[in-house]
């Protein structure tokens, strides 16, 4: 419960707020419609305000939650405990750009779109991308160990990830490594950080690495007439030797209902068309790209295809991603849905495909299926549809354990991106055994023992 003596601290520290609509503003995030109100928000603008308030909360037993931009999936910002929201919206400087050694040191609150755009002045290339890049912040990407397009070619988040400053719940300000590219002194707590949700310390500065800008790419869309060969398709390219900058699945109604969300009708997707592959290539010689892009095609013609549009101008290039790059937005728009983030090795894409579509028969429900196939990352958008309020509640979590054991028995796991959050927390038995899970709970103790930040998370 916070007190009033507690919100007069919080206010001699730094921007702090308790009117009714901030607080309904950060009380949720963008995971379907779960909502819980804090009972105040803090707007910390340095490590050093960061560092007084959890003293102080640690000292209080009041609970914590470290926020960015929401725009989550996995409900790791709801503050389901009240207390304390923590927003690092004002921490939102790009310190900076190391060019010669190709590192950027940002603050959290950084919009990770503006920081690839800054770096890109320079010649430099930051490759993780969400769908949201252009609202998430580079400290929310961290914590949830982002992804996106480009992870095929380039990998995520934790990739670039060199040094870190933190906030132990303590108060104490560490950082976890060194600004070097090799480092093996002692336990890595940079990447024990990332990903982490939240749940161990407040991270206040970033150090990434940077990578040379790519100046050429080249995009098709390719239509297939059924969606096993769509997902068949993703393997063989990568057996033949190409690795793309990006491969994204889309099924029919995902490029239909973004069309129509977007109002745009751009793409025709014909009756027969049951799924797309969107397929990037992009270095530095646009000889050699035309060439990957023959090589794929060669792949492609042993699969049931219709004429693939190969895009002729950056700005038909940018209409394709921001096609892409809506589905989850459109598919909110559709209908009351629920998102599962699920992951297998490429190879299987095809077999989770069968097992998404036969549980989603044996239950009744319907799902739009699309993401990151060169990953074998396949975001599941059930929805809800024609089911009552009574198998939404009670049988569909029946149906996602089940889909979700047969994930890991391909080899695969909860969640590529999004993170497990509030919403998949119950799962985690399904992919750890008890001995691996006691251990990150020891993890947490060790690093929170009054259990203050981010409580009732990831366990």
């Amino acid at each position: 419960m916070i007190r009033l003596e507690d919100i007069t601290f919080f206010e001699s520290v730094t921007t702090c707020w308790t009117d009714k609509e901030k607080l309904e503003q950060y009380s949720h995030d963008e995971t379907e419609d779960i909502k819980s109100i804090p009972a105040v928000v803090i707007l910390p603008e340095t490590a050093e305000e960061v560092s007084k308030i959890l003293r102080y909360c640690n000292a209080h037993r009041i609970p914590v939650t470290p926020a960015g931009a929401m725009t989550g999936l996995s409900g790791g910002a709801i503050p389901i405990t009240g207390g304390v929201l923590l927003s690092t919206v004002r921490m939102n400087r790009i310190i900076e750009v190391d060019v010669n050694n190709h590192q950027v040191i940002t603050e959290p609150g950084v919009i990770t779109q503006v920081l690839q755009e800054k770096v890109a002045e320079y010649g430099l290339f930051y490759p993780p991308d969400p769908a949201s890049k252009g609202s998430c912040f580079i400290g929310g990407n961290v914590s949830e160990n982002s992804g996106g397009p480009k992870a095929v070619k380039y990998g995520v988040t934790k990739d670039y990830v060199l040094n870190l400053e933190v906030v132990l719940p303590n108060g104490e300000i560490i950082w976890t490594g060194a600004n070097v590219l090799k480092n093996a002194t002692g336990y890595n707590l940079t990447q024990l950080i990332v990903g982490s949700e939240g749940t161990l310390a407040i991270v206040t500065k970033i150090v990434l690495r940077l990578i040379p800008h790519p100046t050429r790419d080249l995009l098709m869309l390719v239509p297939f007439r059924k969606m096993q060969d769509a997902a068949e398709a993703v393997a063989a390219i990568f057996k033949a030797g190409i690795t793309p900058s990006g491969m994204e699945f889309m099924e029919r109604d995902a490029l239909i209902w973004t069309q129509e969300y977007l109002g745009s009708s751009d793409i025709m997707v014909a009756d027969d068309h049951e799924a797309h592959l969107l397929i990037e290539v992009d270095g530095f010689d646009e000889q050699v790209l035309m060439g990957e892009m023959e090589r794929i095609m060669d792949v492609l013609s042993a699969f049931d295809i219709d004429e693939p549009l190969l895009a002729d101008s950056q700005a038909q290039k940018d209409k394709l991603w921001k096609l892409r790059r809506s589905v989850g937005e459109a598919v909110k728009s559709n209908s009351v849905y629920k998102e599962e983030d699920t992951v297998v090795p490429r190879y299987f894409l095809p077999e989770l495909l069968y097992h998404v579509k036969t549980i989603g028969n044996k239950y009744g429900f319907k799902s739009v299926c699309y993401g990151h196939a060169g990953d074998g990352n396949l975001h599941v958008n059930i929805i809800k549809g024609n089911l009552t309020d009574r198998q939404w509640r009670e049988e569909l979590p029946v149906a996602i354990k089940e889909l979700f054991t047969e994930v890991v028995k391909l080899g695969g796991t909860l969640s590529g991106e999004h993170g497990i959050g509030l919403v998949q927390k119950n799962y985690m038995p399904i992919a750890f055994p008890e001995i691996t899970i006691n251990l990150m709970r020891q993890i947490k103790q060790v690093f929170d023992p009054e259990n203050i930040l981010n409580p009732g998370k990831i366990f």
